[in-house]
């Protein structure tokens, strides 16, 4: 039986930056032609004494960008997010994946409560007081977006996949511990569960859940896999 590979690309781009150093990361076509070429890498396991695996899907799990209109924090101008650069990114990233054989792509939604939030260094250091309020801009706060819905469709198909036997292995490509849950469910069924970290932190409640840890992009010099 195939492989299922799940990505969740939210956290594949905050990866990308960090373990494809040699690549363009701020061209939308390499980044998903690389979320690509990764999930395909898992097919060839030489721990594996089936040799080459076959594929059933890529699935990748994403948000649509901003499209709402909203005040900067300090100066109050007007900032249209639909024209941002990080929304053309992520609008091409989602045609590219669109357009590759076997990629089904997931889009969840983005909370309407969203609010702006100062960064965690400049938070410290306003607390620290060594800065003051007056020396805070703009470019001090990201507007924070939750995302909705990403999570229960990655459960989900994890579920389905187990149930209808659609698949003997199942990788995923994430590192949240809420999916433990769906681990466990597909362990139960038979499915050899396999998590690629792309080499960063595992929780502890995730790796137990789990038959195996597997990344197949660079390895980022300065992190260490535990």
């Amino acid at each position: 039986m195939p492989t299922a590979v799940l990505v969740d690309a939210g956290f594949f781009l905050k990866r990308f930056r960090s373990c494809y150093v040699q690549k363009d990361v701020r061209d939308p076509r390499v980044a998903a032609k690389t979320l690509f070429e990764m999930a395909l890498s898992h097919l060839s396991d030489k721990d594996d004494p089936e040799g080459r695996r076959s594929l059933y899907r890529i699935f990748v799990y994403d948000c649509a960008h901003l499209t709402k209109k909203a005040e900067r924090p300090i100066t109050r101008t007007p900032i249209d997010f639909s024209k941002t650069e990080t929304a053309r990114f992520r609008t091409e990233f989602h045609n590219q994946l669109r357009s590759l054989r076997k990629v089904a792509l997931r889009l969840g939604h983005l909370s309407d409560r969203s609010e702006w939030t100062l960064r965690p260094e400049r938070l410290k250091e306003l607390l620290a007081r060594k800065i003051t309020m007056d020396n805070l801009n703009d470019d001090d706060f990201v507007y924070d977006s939750r995302q909705k819905g990403v999570d229960m469709k990655i459960g989900l198909d994890i579920a389905s996949l187990a149930f209808k036997k659609q698949a003997d292995q199942i990788v995923l490509v994430a590192g949240d511990a809420d999916f433990v849950p769906a681990a466990k469910l597909a362990r139960r069924e038979g499915i050899d569960f396999v998590l690629d970290p792309m080499w960063s932190h595992v929780a502890l409640q995730l790796n137990e859940h789990v038959d195996g840890l597997r990344s197949t992009c660079p390895r980022p010099a300065a992190t260490s896999r535990t």
